[in-house]
């Protein structure tokens, strides 16, 4: 019996009540265990509504261990936001269900996917499609590595919008602009303000955002829930800036 949906529904009724939501990655390749504890009183102390849990490239098993030891730490619900099928574990809560729709690379398309299923259908996560579009940063990124794909040209705005559209037309739940972990610039305001006022669905916003006052022009821009990561591990005193 699969479990009942309540991350995306949960995620609909805060923007319709006008939250902003927050999540903050975590990569099992760069968090050690025994950090976690220390990690989490101030994460439990923030902003934020979310944890993500995932990487361009991690060992296998990592992921399911570091979900059951955050599982101790933490109520706030875990979403996986996977790399690779090795990936997926039915410790956490939620799959973001990825489509590289930015990139041409047919595995990350759809190949991937159809691999993951069989795993999948034995699990009870719950799975929510999602448009994952890469935006040029300034810096080549893990996932353009990975994927062997190009970013999209931050230039080329139309371009950016028309593709997050496609991927709702396609029934993606979430769109997500990514810049990258590590990425030099965030997602520009402009982008994230066009992509926002054609979509008719959720708009999650990651990539090189390390400061209090990029957050807000993340969500003044659009951004129904933002995703930090490289900022709380290179500086976790950046959630002193983001106490409840």
């Amino acid at each position: 019996m699969a479990k009942k949906k309540t991350i995306y529904q949960s995620i609909l009724r805060s923007i319709s009540k006008g939250e902003k939501l927050l999540a903050v990655l975590i990569d099992p390749d760069k968090m050690k265990p025994e950090s976690l504890t220390h990690f989490f009183i101030k994460v439990n102390k923030s902003t934020a509504t979310h944890i993500f849990v995932g990487g361009s490239t991690v060992d296998e098993f990592a992921t399911e261990k570091l979900v059951l030891e955050i599982k101790k730490q933490t109520s706030l619900p875990i979403v996986i936001f996977p790399g690779d099928v090795s990936q997926i574990t039915d410790q956490a809560d939620a799959l973001l269900f990825l489509s590289l729709i930015s990139g041409r690379n047919p595995e990350y398309l759809i190949g991937k996917q159809v691999a993951s299923v069989s795993k999948l259908r034995k699990t009870e996560l719950e799975v929510i499609p999602t448009g994952y579009l890469l935006i040029e940063n300034g810096k080549e990124t893990a996932v353009q590595k990975v994927t062997d794909t190009k970013p999209m040209s931050k230039s080329n705005i139309q371009e950016i919008v028309d593709t997050a559209k496609a991927g709702e037309f396609l029934g993606m739940k979430l769109i997500y602009l990514e810049a990258g972990s590590g990425a030099l610039q965030p997602i520009a305001s402009e982008i994230i303000i066009k992509t926002k006022i054609d979509l008719d669905i959720p708009l999650i916003v990651g990539g090189g955002i390390r400061t209090k006052k990029q957050l807000e022009e993340a969500y003044h821009s659009g951004a129904d829930l933002v995703v930090i990561g490289t900022a709380f591990e290179d500086d976790d005193s950046f959630f002193e800036e983001l106490m409840k």
